[in-house]
C-alpha cells in the first residue's frame, strides 16, 4: 500500500476527473498492457526532470521499464518513486512515516510533483488529500500520510 499522487494530461475542455473518467471507462481489464510510447519531447522532459530534481533535492536512481520511466528517490526525507509515461505519471510514499515524521517525505514530493507539473505540462492530483498539487496544502497532505502510516502500523503490523 502506498499514497498516491497522479498526474494526467487533462483533455481540452475537461477537468482532471473527466479526464480519468475517461480514461478508465476506455480499459479493458482483459487486454495486455500496451507497452509506454513516449515520444522525443517527453523523453527530453524527463531527462530535465530528472537532473533538476538531482540538482534541487540530491541524488536519485532511475531505470527504464516496458511501461514506464522511474526515478527513486531515497534521501533523509524518506523514499518515494516517480513513475512517468508520457501523457501520465505518479508518485508513490510508502506508509512509514507515522505523525510528523511524513512532513519531510510529503515536503519533498510536493516539491517533485510541483516541478513535475512545471516541466510537462501534466496536471496533478492528491486524492488523499483531496487537493491539486499546485496548490495545495502540504501540511493537509502530511497530516493524510501520517494518520494513514499510523493506523497501518497499529492495526497492520
Amino acid at each position: 500500500m502506498t499514497y498516491d499522487i497522479q498526474f494526467l494530461r487533462v483533455l481540452p475542455g475537461r477537468t482532471f476527473d473527466e479526464t480519468l473518467e475517461e480514461i478508465n471507462s476506455a480499459y479493458d481489464l482483459d487486454a495486455d498492457p500496451k507497452p509506454m510510447s513516449v515520444t522525443g519531447d517527453q523523453r527530453a522532459v524527463w531527462d530535465r526532470l530528472v537532473r533538476r530534481i538531482s540538482r534541487e533535492i540530491g541524488e536519485v536512481t532511475t531505470e527504464e521499464y516496458p511501461y514506464s520511466l522511474t526515478l527513486w528517490r531515497d534521501g533523509p526525507a524518506g523514499h518515494l518513486q516517480l513513475d512517468y509515461a508520457g501523457d501520465s505519471a505518479g508518485i508513490e510514499i510508502p506508509y512509514r512515516y507515522p505523525g510528523r515524521e511524513a512532513l519531510p517525505i510529503m515536503t519533498e514530493a510536493y516539491r517533485i510533483a510541483r516541478m513535475l507539473v512545471e516541466e510537462s505540462g501534466l496536471e496533478g492530483y492528491d486524492f488523499e488529500a483531496g487537493q491539486c498539487v499546485r496548490t495545495g496544502d502540504i501540511d493537509v497532505a502530511a497530516a493524510r500520510l501520517g494518520g494513514m502510516a499510523r493506523w497501518v502500523r497499529e492495526n497492520l503490523s
